[in-house]
């Protein structure tokens, strides 16, 4: 028992430091892809390649002055940033990142821990950590943090619903609701990328809508909102907003690769390890950056209308299809 609890710390200290690292060094590669990208240079100045931008910016924020308006309600205004950043470091200990390895007599899964509802466990602190964008808005007593809450609402409505339906037909492929074990079916049967291409794009933008990145970050809109729901916060609790949202992405990346791109098996029978997920979870991350840098943001009614009138609809007849294939089939 002392093994397993000793061996869980660990795990768990292990994934978290890498996790903030990669949270750090996203907003690194995002600055200097976008630079790339608008043809400027990007953070060059702090370190070789601007490489200790990140640590300079997490000491910024730390010893800002950290300002709290008058009328805000101080309880809700306070939590809103933790319950955006926790949920998005809890569904992190639910993705497996390799196989099995033994060590000193052990068989240590790499991954904190397996359930056998993975999936329902993601969906639902996928959902929990909005909530924290909109308390954050709404307890701020500022009309634009406001309209930035009731914005991040019914995006979460309008594209969840699409995630989950697109999820189904996932489980209907696989067969369970375990990361681990939809990660060994595509290791026996092929990536779901090929099984479910129609699935895998309906994935990708209902998961940059949850995460509020462009072109579906209405919850901010810089240019409509000035910020919209972080409109009142500064120091620490602005940067927990900020790297809840990065944190948000490399889990969305990390989710991705499990269902569909093989988790830590390599394409082609070219072996397995924790180097592949890494390389598709930063893949991933680079494409989430690219895209920003590349389409326009929407207008809020064009984001409202692709969500209910083309993701629900393609998404319910992906499932329809998968379930008549599957069907006939068996």
């Amino acid at each position: 028992m002392l093994d397993f609890v000793l061996v869980s710390v660990i795990k768990v200290i292990v994934v978290f430091a890498v996790l903030m690292l990669m949270v750090a060094y996203s907003t690194w590669l995002e600055r200097r892809v976008l630079g790339r990208l608008q043809v400027r240079c990007g953070p060059n100045r702090v370190g070789p390649f601007g490489l200790l931008q990140p640590i300079a910016d997490g000491l910024k924020g730390f010893f800002k002055e950290d300002i709290i308006p008058a009328n805000v309600d101080k309880v809700l205004y306070v939590l809103a940033p933790v319950i955006s950043i926790v949920p998005a470091i809890a569904i992190v200990a639910v993705i497996p990142f390799g196989d099995k390895i033994h060590l000193l007599g052990r068989e240590i899964p790499l991954g904190i821990a397996d359930i056998n509802v993975a999936l329902l466990y993601v969906l639902g602190l996928a959902g929990l950590g909005e909530f924290g964008v909109m308390l954050g808005g709404w307890s701020s007593n500022n009309k634009y943090g406001l309209l930035g809450a009731l914005r991040t609402s019914a995006q979460m409505i309008s594209y969840e619903l699409a995630m989950g339906l697109t999820l189904i037909s996932v489980i209907m492929v696989s067969g369970s609701l375990s990361l681990r074990t939809i990660v060994e079916n595509q290791a026996a049967n092929g990536w779901n990328l090929w099984h479910q291409p129609i699935a895998f794009i309906l994935y990708l933008i209902c998961g940059l809508a949850e995460i509020n990145r462009t072109p579906f970050d209405m919850p901010e809109a810089e240019s409509e909102l000035a910020c919209g729901f972080n409109i009142e916060y500064s120091s620490m609790k602005f940067a927990m907003f900020f790297m809840a949202e990065y944190a948000h992405m490399i889990a969305l990346a990390g989710i991705t690769t499990c269902l569909f791109l093989g988790g830590w098996h390599g394409p082609f029978g070219l072996g397995s390890s924790v180097a592949w997920f890494l390389v598709k979870v930063v893949a991933l991350v680079f494409f989430f950056i690219w895209e920003r840098g590349t389409f326009p943001r929407l207008r809020y009614d064009q984001v409202m209308r692709l969500g209910w009138k083309f993701m629900m609809p393609v998404a319910l007849l992906n499932l329809l299809a998968t379930g008549v294939f599957y069907t006939v089939m068996a």
